[in-house]
């Protein structure tokens, strides 16, 4: 009975380790300087244009010390062109500074495309991501940094499949949840790199799937079922040839 009870142990040994070996996969400190928030200030006239907002929030990671990608409809929102140089408010962890902007290229699919934007002086702090060159697989764990609040916040989840009809054609589906939270990647995240557990970037946050509910008082944001995609991201592939030219 002792060695029945000796052996479970030992079995629940290796599986608690394979767990947390699993639920580690990147070590956050090894991607420092490697993702930050990107904000654009409207100035009063902007504001007015926008319906009063201050500016927009984005994520973005740098290709290089003077090149940051994000997600397309973050620059589009953000009024940003291939010609005029904008500031953008550039924080990584506690330190932030404002320089210039502006498109370098567009690159992808025709639902979502990822935006390179290249910087009027490059950032002297910058560590670049490696690019993952085969595509995901289903159950493979990734993990992504978001800024809510202008902080670096890693969140890790599992890619799910590849979209295979209408708008999502393409795109890599993915579900990442922090606890009970599924919301956890939200406003703010579009343009964070999608990461394995190589430290490759794999994918670009785009989108999340939610839908609305009016509760007694107010609007009750809530997000899919377990065990089915939340995040929709866009495959980064496309930057391969680019970064090789870098």
């Amino acid at each position: 009975m002792g060695g029945r009870t000796g052996f479970w142990l030992v079995v629940l040994s290796v599986v608690l380790a394979s767990t947390r070996v699993g639920a580690t996969c990147v070590d956050p400190a090894q991607l420092a300087h490697s993702t930050v928030s990107i904000m654009r200030h409207f100035d009063e006239e902007e504001r007015g244009a926008h319906h009063g907002l201050s500016g927009i929030r984005g994520t973005g990671w740098f290709l290089s010390s003077t090149t940051i990608v994000t997600a397309e409809h973050v620059t589009a929102a953000m009024d940003l062109s291939t010609e005029d140089w904008k500031p953008l408010e550039i924080t990584d962890g506690d330190g932030s500074q404002f320089i210039g902007a502006r498109i370098q290229r567009l690159t992808g699919g025709p639902t979502e495309k990822l935006a390179v934007l290249e910087l009027q002086q490059p950032v002297s702090t910058a560590q670049s991501f490696a690019i993952r060159k085969e595509p995901l697989v289903p159950e493979q764990q990734v993990m992504t940094l978001a800024y809510p609040a202008g902080r670096p916040h890693p969140v890790e989840g599992r890619f799910v499949r590849f979209g295979d009809g209408g708008k999502l054609t393409g795109m890599a589906l993915l579900e990442i949840y922090e606890g009970d939270n599924r919301l956890v990647i939200d406003h703010g995240a579009s343009g964070a790199p999608v990461v394995d557990c190589d430290g490759r970037v794999a994918a670009v946050v785009s989108n999340v799937f939610t839908q609305s509910l009016m509760g007694v008082s107010h609007e009750i944001r809530i997000s899919t079922a377990w065990g089915t995609p939340n995040v929709v991201s866009v495959p980064v592939q496309a930057l391969e040839e680019l970064s090789r030219s870098q």
